[in-house]
């Protein structure tokens, strides 16, 4: 490289050409160009077709908070709705430590040696640092993560209370057009928000541990009249006395709650997920549940208060986004929560301010 500053007129001074840089480590090496956001029809026909790929981009477009990918997910979501419907989904819930990663990736392989297609949805925690996935539990689902006809997908929290990811409901959509005919989804843990997975899936599944010494402490009346089968896992070894001790608490403790809507007694079972004792029995509960469920009409019944409950969560969190992104109502908030904070302004009379401004601005 030639230096001007090294001709003639510039007398005393002078520019080395520097240090040569190192060759590159491959020079065959070619950077790949990002491909260009498929369109909404070439996403529909992917889904369609199984496309993993395709269905993983879908995915990600409903996990966005980008306006255009919203947009464009909701035409994707619904193109993909009359192609839903016909899957069997079953949310798995517990304490943490309960094994729910573990027991998912031994009931998965149950499913599939019977053939079809199996969408587990991990609802992960979120790093308080990036609010991303940790991506922990399919380290735990080794086998499932490798199957050709499994599709795992963790996805962040997101700080929702009770680790349930807002997205998971229209995944669900974009899984069952895709030709998954079971879906997983699987939480963070036991917490009182658990009632949202509740009104994503036909059956609810609550993992329990034995001999852990708070076996009172599980035995949480919202949790336990939600749910439509209780396990005790690790059922094994010198286990398997405090699993039956525990599977005889809970079935007692069954018997003070009232009847389930859908009739059906919820059961108690125990298994090992590792070492894979009661696995088939655990499903075969799961069986007689839809089985009676169908027969009864309450299956279908179930679908319907879901979807009237998810249009009504729709409104609230579309109302709510459109508040806090307004940008002279966030200012006004500013302004608020500083006399607020300066006890110049009660709590009350402050959000009274910001709303009245918010509707008067609504409805010019």
């Amino acid at each position: 490289m030639e230096h001007p500053e090294n001709e003639e007129q510039y007398t005393g001074l002078t520019v080395n050409d520097g240090v040569a840089q190192p060759p590159k480590v491959n020079p065959y090496a070619v950077r790949r160009k990002r491909k260009p956001m498929p369109t909404a029809a070439e996403l529909v026909d992917g889904i369609l077709r199984g496309d993993v790929t395709m269905l993983s981009r879908g995915v990600t477009l409903v996990e966005s908070f980008n306006p255009d990918h919203q947009a464009l997910a909701q035409e994707v979501i619904e193109k993909c709705l009359p192609h839903s419907g016909r899957s069997r989904r079953i949310g798995i819930t517990g304490v943490p430590g309960a094994g729910k990663s573990t027991s998912i990736d031994a009931f998965g392989l149950h499913v599939l040696k019977d053939g079809g297609k199996l969408a587990v949805l991990a609802i992960d925690p979120s790093s308080e640092r990036t609010k991303g996935s940790i991506l922990g539990d399919k380290t735990r689902m080794e086998r499932l993560a490798v199957h050709p006809n499994a599709f795992i997908r963790p996805s962040p929290s997101a700080g929702s209370l009770g680790g349930v990811a807002r997205k998971t409901r229209e995944t669900i959509v974009l899984c069952e057009a895709a030709g998954f005919d079971n879906i997983f989804v699987e939480t963070v843990g036991v917490g009182q928000s658990e009632t949202a997975v509740h009104s994503m899936v036909d059956f609810f599944l609550l993992i329990q541990l034995a001999g852990t010494g708070d076996e009172l402490q599980g035995i949480k009346r919202g949790i336990m009249e939600m749910a439509d089968g209780i396990v005790i896992n690790k059922a094994d070894g010198d286990n398997v006395s405090r699993a039956q001790l525990a599977q005889a608490q809970f079935r007692n403790a069954l018997h003070l709650f009232p009847p389930t809507a859908s009739g059906w007694v919820p059961e108690v079972l125990c298994y090992s997920g590792y070492y894979e004792i009661g696995i088939a029995e655990v499903w075969d509960m799961i069986d007689r549940y839809f089985a009676f469920a169908k027969a009864n009409g309450y299956f279908e019944k179930r679908r319907l208060e879901q979807s009237r409950y998810w249009m009504y969560e729709t409104i609230d969190e579309t109302l709510r986004s459109r508040f806090y992104n307004n940008p002279d109502v966030a200012a006004l908030l500013v302004d608020n929560e500083r006399r607020v904070l300066d006890n110049r302004l009660s709590s009350f009379i402050a959000a009274r301010n910001v709303l009245d401004f918010y509707f008067k601005q609504t409805n010019k």
